[in-house]
């Protein structure tokens, strides 16, 4: 199969707006930019170009927390009453790091993706990880910590507020000086979605309209998504993430050791879905006006990523390398 062929041909389509990359064996064999970063002005997409991924933010958490684990200033026993004091009070008392980076603490969640998730506040009020706290509060425990899977949303966030106030530093700052510094991340960052710059694809809500998710998500993400970043960069995070750059082999090890099965289609470890039977590790992001999937090898073997500015984009592509 002409891979780039089925590429453009399934791009042409479905209207694909975003980038798409393959490499094997370490060696970008495809790459390629398709339709608008921002239509009203008519800016393209390029392979340069900063997209948000959504959830696959959530790596980027995950190896912030596991860097302070690495430093000694947190563990995986680490509870979350013991860093949130007082704060956000219906979370169990037993809750752990651990538990919270395998979405098996049980907690409730702000941002239910089972069940219509929406804002309860206005986006533009959602610039600090302290900001969300009071849509954090007010959901009670659906099951006993450690005892199920459940993804949860709002538990990136609160390992979001906990690594922020074990380090002292801001949690915006903190991934870029723990992840994406060591990993050599240029283009890896936290943006606010109402201060486009000429790189920055804006989200749409429609494969043909010009109506934005700028009213839809939070005006600055934190621990559970809202990150921009380029195809170039995402495949250096993978090289550097597996070469034990950003945590020690280790805690790398740790993180990819399967501690759920989701409906017997793939696994989950800390921060990383797993394939379901070979050692493959992926991440997927979805919201309004953002579609991300990117997959590794963990030998080197391959990477693919495709990122789309629209919600449902990049997976009819994302299945041809399936």
């Amino acid at each position: 199969m002409d891979l780039g062929a089925e590429v453009d041909r399934v791009a042409t389509e479905t209207s694909f707006s975003g980038v798409v990359r393959l490499d094997r064996d370490g060696v970008t064999v495809f790459e390629r930019a398709y339709s608008m970063a921002h239509r009203g002005l008519g800016v393209p997409n390029t392979v340069d170009t900063r997209f948000a991924i959504a959830s696959g933010s959530k790596a980027l958490t995950a190896l912030s927390v596991m860097a302070l684990i690495d430093d000694g200033t947190l563990e995986l026993t680490t509870t979350a009453r013991s860093v949130l004091g007082s704060d956000l009070p219906l979370i169990d008392d037993a809750v752990t790091v651990e538990q919270l980076l395998a979405h098996r603490s049980g907690i409730g969640d702000y941002y239910d993706e089972e069940n219509d998730p929406a804002l309860t506040v206005p986006a533009q009020d959602l610039v600090s990880t302290e900001d969300f706290l009071p849509i954090l509060d007010g959901f009670p425990t659906m099951f006993p910590p450690g005892t199920d899977f459940r993804y949860n949303n709002g538990g990136f966030v609160v390992l979001a507020l906990i690594a922020e106030r074990a380090s002292g530093i801001p949690f915006h700052d903190l991934v870029a000086q723990r992840v994406c510094v060591p990993a050599g991340l240029a283009d890896t960052a936290y943006l606010r979605s109402d201060e486009p710059d000429g790189r920055m694809a804006l989200g749409y809500l429609e494969s043909d309209g010009l109506r934005t998710n700028v009213f839809h998500l939070p005006v600055r993400g934190s621990g559970d998504g809202g990150v921009y970043t380029t195809l170039a960069d995402w495949h250096a995070l993978w090289r550097a993430f597996f070469a034990g750059k950003i945590v020690s082999p280790r805690l790398v090890a740790e993180m990819v050791r399967p501690r759920s099965v989701y409906k017997s289609t793939h696994r989950y470890g800390l921060g990383f879905w797993l394939h379901k039977s070979s050692d493959t590790v992926f991440l997927e992001g979805s919201d309004i006006g953002v579609s991300f999937r990117s997959v590794c090898d963990p030998a080197g073997a391959f990477v693919h990523t495709v990122i789309g500015n629209t919600s449902d984009g990049a997976w009819p592509i994302a299945r041809l390398f399936l």
